[in-house]
């Protein structure tokens, strides 16, 4: 067990000009806060602050973040107050405490529902991070620990912790580069969230570690000769890949434990970039490197800081290999992220979303300011941390980072927003292409403008890759036809009024007003209709709040029918799904036919389209049939598939062998062993004995697909398996 002795030693080893005697202030405090309170393991509830203060110090942060780390529930579960922590330890502990302190107990907001409440935190979260980013890391760290001892709590949290972790927390410690918190976040959140294949992936890569240590130990004994003779002086050794990123990639290219080789990458840590490339150089001329697998992130640093040079080479009976090769300050930049720059030397020094190194945060802070709608943040909230990117120059040889999917209509609005509204064309490596190109890694792009540009498309929204760029197309829109949208926002205000029969008068007081367009960012009653006739935000959403305030004056138990009411209108306002297990955004009890040419399964990606007098068709998002369709983008509609599809689908999987006695038959058996069903077969053999055998199955999702897949591959001869359709 971790004590405070630990936190302050490891302190001292990276600054030796730590203030112990503060940080042991900060534990004693926030000991006597907690008191007698406990763990839902039963230990003393101290334990996990320390635990929290130890993980800050393996991130070399400052004395003010270990505090802050100690303190950090002191406001959410004890009687502690702000001005109590802001006279003992300073304004800089008080914030960082007040940063990762949910809303919960110090709100008197009340919240129209649950994910209301949630979205705000994780707002309130992002403006702290704003203002000073080890916010984040002291979450990050309170987060690991949490995810460490979540065996402790029920089943129902355990999942929903790790959801959160997954969708939240690893890919900001991606984004910060924080690699070592990264791997351990997702590998956490994968055994709770699918035990199943954890443990079954855990126990193959264990039995295959021996083998694969031996094969990269002697290449890297190799290489260190190598190096020698070269007169480089370098460390290396070789570090075995997380069980999610390898789950992942089994997974992306339906492969199975035994035909992924990269499980271990070798790293080459060295003294200056120079002698990167030529350390590059030299394990070139050793072995032979596979096509397209090179990168390098040492003249194109990810946006996270990360920088290294990244091969993969094909060694000894042709199986490949990764290796990495960076200098020393390159390397503690990849295992600490941005705190790795931390000047813990200075006196009050933070890092704030205005340095470049934050310009994602940035971002980020710039359309969720722009947003009141709940699920439009949270969506775009994972778009935009889940997201790869791809570099891109611009003609001066600036290096621009998009979202892997880009367009030059995104790399428009990146350069400024009046580029992207006078924005008429497009060119890209000097020729002129269509606006709705995918961007790749190495584009040179230049966009064509003119002053007599009306302005974007409305299309654009939907074309748009980067959030930045699909807010600053709604803002042109909002601002171009906010009369319009005035006007039918108050119709629909007064409709919802006369419907519940409350006046206008009664319900619409100033000072209620002012404290509602407070809450939802609206400078005057006209931008509150403006938005509500965009469809930002719902007038439901305007009058429940409204009459929360009436209620505190009134005691009417009518009001509480009124806005059990509205909530009511709220849920059955949510989209109905239809009986393949599809819902469709705005249309209820519409015809939905799976489209035969792709045959779409729950887990894949889909799209929707309108079609003539026969509903709405629904294809995979990589059908080539639905390629074509995006052209006619005013047919398109949102479409998702239900959280709990109860229905089978059927799909044709084409597998690949070479031809032999007794093939069908054991193919038969594996399918029994993962309790397909079989509808129908077809087999064929070409005249260089190669078998192709199409099997139609019906299936529930795309996880059981998978499985078949994994199962067929297995079978001895068969060399490829496909889903056909």
């Amino acid at each position: 067990m971790v004590t405070i002795q630990d936190v302050t030693f490891n302190a001292k080893k990276y600054n030796k000009h730590s203030n112990s005697k503060k940080i042991l202030s900060a534990y004693e405090f926030a000991e006597k806060a907690h008191g007698n309170q406990l763990r839902m393991s039963g230990e003393p509830y101290i334990i996990h602050p320390l635990e929290v203060a130890y993980i800050i110090t393996t991130l070399q942060l400052d004395d003010d973040s270990i505090c802050a780390a100690l303190l950090h529930d002191v406001f959410e579960d004890t009687d502690v107050s702000h001005e109590e922590v802001r006279e003992k330890f300073g304004e800089d502990v008080e914030k960082l405490v007040d940063g990762v302190t949910k809303l919960g107990k110090l709100s008197a907001q009340t919240f129209i529902d649950k994910r209301e409440e949630q979205v705000e935190n994780y707002r309130k979260f992002f403006m702290a991070m704003a203002k000073d980013i080890r916010v984040l890391m002291i979450k990050l760290a309170d987060r690991l620990h949490n995810m460490r001892t979540l065996k402790h709590l029920t089943d129902e949290r355990k999942v929903a912790n790790a959801k959160e972790t997954r969708m939240l927390y690893a890919p900001l410690a991606n984004r910060l580069g924080i690699y070592s918190i990264k791997w351990e976040l997702e590998d956490l959140s994968f055994m709770y969230l699918e035990p199943e294949a954890y443990f079954e992936l855990a126990k193959g890569v264990k039995s295959k570690r021996e083998e694969r240590e031996k094969f990269i130990n002697e290449i890297i004994e190799e290489l260190k000769e190598k190096m020698k003779e070269a007169k480089i002086t370098a460390e290396i050794y070789g570090r075995p890949k997380h069980l999610w990123s390898i789950y992942r990639k089994m997974q992306k290219d339906n492969k199975t434990l035994d035909q992924i080789y990269d499980l271990f990458a070798l790293r080459i840590i060295v003294n200056s970039v120079k002698d990167c490339y030529a350390a590059l150089g030299f394990v070139h001329e050793m072995y032979k490197p596979m096509p397209g697998r090179f990168k390098d992130y040492i003249a194109m640093p990810k946006p996270n800081m990360y920088q290294s040079l990244h091969t993969t080479l094909i060694g000894r009976n042709a199986v490949p290999f990764e290796v990495q090769i960076r200098t020393w300050d390159m390397h503690r930049v990849a295992e600490y992220g941005i705190a790795a720059h931390w000047a813990y030397k200075e006196k009050g020094a933070s890092v704030s979303v205005s340095d470049d190194k934050l310009s994602w945060l940035r971002e980020t802070l710039e359309w969720q300011s722009e947003t009141n709608d709940d699920k439009e943040f949270m969506n775009t909230l994972k778009f935009d941390l889940f997201d790869e990117e791809v570099y891109v120059f611009t003609p001066a040889g600036d290096i621009k980072a998009l979202p892997a999917g880009s367009t030059p209509i995104d790399f428009a609005y990146s350069v400024h927003e009046q580029v992207g509204h006078k924005m008429v064309g497009s060119k890209v490596n000097s020729k002129i292409v269509p606006i709705t190109t995918m961007l790749k890694n190495g584009d040179i792009v230049e966009i064509i403008t003119s002053d007599n540009s009306k302005g974007p498309s409305r299309d654009w929204i939907k074309m748009v890759k980067t959030t930045s760029a699909r807010t600053k197309i709604q803002n042109f829109f909002k601002k171009a036809l906010k009369e319009e949208n005035t006007a039918r926002g108050k119709e629909m205000v007064e409709k919802e009024l006369k419907r519940i029969g409350i006046p206008f008068s009664d319900l619409f007081r100033t000072e209620w007003l002012e404290e509602v367009l407070q809450k939802y960012k609206y400078n005057t009653l006209e931008d509150a209709y403006a938005a509500i006739g965009f469809g930002a935000i719902s007038p439901l959403k305007i009058i429940t709040r409204l009459l929360e305030e009436y209620k505190k004056e009134n005691q009417d138990i009518e009001i509480d029918k009124k806005i059990e009411e509205l909530k009511q209108v709220k849920l059955d306002n949510r989209p109905r799904s239809s009986k393949n297990g599809i819902i469709v955004k705005g249309i209820e009890n519409c015809l939905v036919k799976l489209a035969k040419c792709c045959n779409p399964l729950p887990g894949d990606e889909i799209v929707g389209y309108i079609t003539r007098g026969r509903g709405v068709s629904i294809h995979r998002a990589d059908c080539t049939n639905c390629r074509n369709l995006i052209n006619n983008e005013q047919r398109l509609i949102d479409v998702a598939w239900e959280k709990e599809v109860k229905a089978s689908f059927v799909t044709e999987i084409a597998i690949y062998a070479n031809d032999r006695n007794g093939l069908l038959a054991d193919i038969t058996v594996a399918l029994l062993e993962v309790k397909a069903n079989i509808i129908s077969v077809n087999a064929k053999t070409t005249q260089n004995r190669v078998a192709i055998i199409t099997i139609g199955s019906e299936v529930e999702s795309i996880d059981q697909l998978n499985k078949i897949i994994k199962a067929l591959r297995k079978v001895d001869s068969v060399y490829d398996v496909q889903r056909s359709k």
